[in-house]
Parts: structure tokens; C-alpha cells; sequence
């Protein structure tokens, strides 16, 4: 599955801080473009993941779940 999402780079002094606005609190640092870009990635994963488990939590055992494909075609 492929998710895109934006990644804003900000230098403050020697770090280079990463952040997702699509993600609130996805964030993301290194000395490099490249690690910040890694740290920002592995932060996306960990909350997408507990965003997931916790959303799923309130759902009811009976209720039938099926895992949906949204495709996004440019206009």
C-alpha cells in the first residue's frame, strides 16, 4: 500500500527539523535532509499504526469490517 504525504524541512542550526502538516504531531530530526526525512517517516508509521488500533478498539465484535483500496487518479 502507498501513502503520500508532504514533508516541510526547516533548518535550526545544525538540525534539520522535518514535519508532516497532514499528520498532526508527525515530526522528524537529524543532522542531514536524509535523517530527518528517515525520523519523519518512522514517526508517520508509529502514528498511522495507533491511529488504526485505536479507531479499531470501539467496533463492535458483530460488526462486518473489510479492508478497503482507495486509489486517487489525478484529475
Amino acid at each position: 500500500m502507498r501513502h503520500e504525504f508532504t514533508a516541510i524541512y526547516e533548518r535550526d542550526n545544525e538540525w534539520v527539523i522535518a514535519y508532516c502538516p497532514e499528520v498532526p504531531g508527525a515530526n522528524g530530526q537529524g543532522h542531514t535532509k536524509e535523517e530527518a526525512r528517515a525520523s519523519l517517516a518512522e514517526a508517520l508509521v508509529l502514528i498511522l499504526e495507533d491511529r488504526r488500533e485505536e479507531g479499531l478498539r470501539g467496533v463492535p465484535a458483530a460488526a462486518e469490517r473489510e479492508v478497503i483500496t482507495v486509489d486517487v487518479q489525478a484529475a
